[in-house]
C-alpha cells in the first residue's frame, strides 16, 4: 500500500481546525472526503499538527495510504478537484517511504502570526490578520520575546485543556518584524504546546502597546502560572507555516 505525503494550505475561516469532527466541518474531513471519491476505502491521515478553528496553513503536512499506484502530480490533481470550492489545496504530492510519518518523522514546525496595525478596519485581510488600533514598538516586543527562546516550562502559555505530557519545550527562534503597517512574527521549533504561538503574540502585543516592559514577558514564563499570561490572540493571524524533515519528501521523493 504506497504512501503519499500531501503539502496542503488552507484557510481556517470555515472549518472548526484541522481535526475531523462529526458535526462541524474541518480541513481533515474536507481531504479524507476528497480522498473518498478517488478511493472508497482509504484509512484516516495523518498530519504534522492540529489548527485550532480559524487557523491557517501555508504548509501543513499530511500522509495517506492508498490502495493502487498513484502518480503524485496526478493525485493531487484529483484531490484538488474533488476540493473545490473549499479554500483548501494540495500544493505538493510525493511517494514516500511505508514507514514516513507526517507527524512522528518531522522535526521542526515553523508558525507565522501576521498583526496590521491601523484603526480601519481591514478589508482585504479580514479574517486574515489581527487588527490593533495602536502603534507597536517592535523593538520592545522583541526584547520581551528574547526571553522566551530556549528550553523552559511553558505553564503560562500553554492552554488549559492541552493534553502535552509536559510543559516543557524548546523555542528555537521568534522574530518580530515590521513591514509598513504589518507586524510578523516568526516562530520556530520542534513542537508546540496548544496555544503556545497565540499566547506569545497576545503577551508581546501587551509589551508592544506599552503596557507591559519586556521583562514582565519573563516574570510571567518564571511564573509557570496560566493567570499570569497575557490576552490570546486572535486565530485569524495564525499560519502553519511549514514543517521540516530530516529529508524533505517533497525534494527527494523519500
Amino acid at each position: 500500500m504506497p504512501r503519499y505525503a500531501l503539502k496542503i494550505e488552507y484557510n481556517g475561516a470555515p472549518f472548526a481546525g484541522w481535526q475531523r469532527q462529526a458535526e462541524h466541518p474541518s480541513a481533515q474531513g474536507a481531504i479524507e472526503a476528497a480522498l473518498a471519491r478517488l478511493e472508497p476505502d482509504v484509512p484516516s491521515i495523518a498530519a504534522a499538527g492540529r489548527t485550532d478553528s480559524g487557523v491557517h496553513a501555508l504548509g501543513q503536512v499530511a500522509h495517506c495510504d492508498m490502495a493502487r499506484d498513484w502518480e503524485p502530480f496526478r493525485l493531487s490533481e484529483a484531490l484538488n478537484y474533488h476540493l473545490k470550492p473549499l479554500p483548501v489545496a494540495v500544493v505538493d504530492c510525493a511517494e514516500v517511504d511505508p514507514e514516513w510519518h507526517a507527524r512522528f518523522s518531522a522535526v521542526e514546525r515553523r508558525y507565522l502570526y501576521r498583526m496590521i496595525c491601523r484603526r480601519a478596519p481591514l478589508t482585504f485581510e479580514a479574517g486574515l490578520a489581527w487588527r490593533v488600533s495602536k502603534e507597536m514598538d517592535v523593538a520592545a516586543m522583541q526584547a520581551g520575546a528574547d526571553f522566551l527562546l530556549g528550553q523552559h516550562d511553558f505553564t503560562t502559555f500553554r492552554a488549559s485543556e492541552c493534553q502535552a505530557k509536559s510543559p516543557v519545550k524548546t523555542l528555537d527562534a521568534l522574530r518580530v518584524e515590521r513591514s509598513g503597517s504589518e507586524i510578523r512574527f516568526h516562530v520556530r521549533a520542534r513542537s508546540f504546546l496548544h496555544n503556545q504561538v497565540r499566547s506569545f503574540v497576545g503577551t508581546l502585543e501587551r509589551v508592544g502597546a506599552g503596557a507591559w516592559a519586556p521583562e514582565q514577558v519573563r516574570d510571567a514564563l518564571e511564573a509557570r502560572n496560566r493567570a499570569a499570561c497575557g490576552p490570546v490572540a486572535p486565530p485569524d493571524g495564525l499560519y502553519l507555516a511549514g514543517v521540516s524533515y530530516p529529508e524533505d519528501p517533497f525534494l527527494s521523493g523519500a
